[in-house]
């Protein structure tokens, strides 16, 4: 069977994250459910889909990559076309490509990008609730600027994963970490490019910037936990909708 790549944005708000889950709408469950109904599949047979990594409940997408294999040949602007015409307005495929039968998603992906949003206004904007954390204090942008750099490189992020995890190995490496004010938003955007990230951990490093810069904690704080390794000394984990995966990034873009 072809095997196909597809790039996909959706809001997760209505959903449980994007692999299936027993406890309500995944964004996996409704790509497999249209590509069954593209293949008119007998009961009890669908197409599994493979990801680039999962997303939380409530985390955003504009860069999910998956991979699927498909009974028949179809060309790629037919099978987006296809699926959109099926899937909720919530999710789009905005690109797909017949690749290699050995491209997988996940173990193929040399680095990854998110972005996590803060509205800094006094009030939170209705327009923005479901994409940005609302985050009115008073806070110190070249305190967490400064602290922020501590975690680029190759570090045990174990103060900063959830211990919910299935990770033994909790080794990533950052390649580059930012904070900066948006003026035109009123906004505080996180950013985070690295080879990967652990469950929980860009909204744990958020929450802990954060008290970094009401001061709560000292600038070097980030540096001790990296030492530390451990969950709890770190801050709060920040609330799902303010994260957005912004890219997936591999040796040879399977799109082009």
């Amino acid at each position: 069977m072809p095997r196909y790549a597809a790039k996909l944005q959706y809001d997760g708000t209505h959903y449980v994250g994007y692999q299936v889950q027993p406890n309500g709408p995944s964004i996996q469950a409704e790509i497999e459910k249209a590509l069954k109904l593209m293949t008119k599949l007998p009961k009890g047979q669908h197409i599994p889909t493979s990801s680039s990594g999962r997303t939380d409940s409530g985390v955003h997408a504009l860069g999910q990559v998956i991979h699927f294999d498909y009974p028949a040949a179809i060309q790629p602007d037919s099978m987006l076309r296809a699926l959109n015409s099926i899937l909720d307005s919530s999710i789009r495929i905005i690109q797909v490509a017949q690749v290699a039968d050995d491209f997988h998603s996940r173990y193929h992906a040399t680095g990854k990008k998110y972005l996590y949003r803060v509205d800094t206004n006094r009030f939170p904007d209705p327009f923005k609730r479901l994409y940005t954390t609302h985050h009115p204090y008073r806070y110190n942008l070249q305190n967490m600027q400064a602290a922020i750099q501590a975690i680029v490189g190759t570090h045990d992020f174990s103060s900063f994963c959830s211990s919910k995890t299935d990770k033994e190995n909790k080794v990533r490496t950052i390649y580059e970490a930012t904070v900066n004010y948006d003026e035109a938003s009123h906004e505080l955007h996180f950013y985070f490019h690295g080879a990967g990230f652990l469950y929980n951990m860009v909204r744990i490093l958020v929450g802990t910037l954060l008290q970094i810069g009401d001061g709560l904690k000292p600038v070097n704080e980030l540096e001790r936990l990296l030492e530390a390794q451990n969950r709890n000394e770190a801050g709060p984990t920040a609330p799902p909708q303010g994260l957005c995966m912004m890219e997936v990034e591999y040796p040879e873009d399977p799109f082009k």
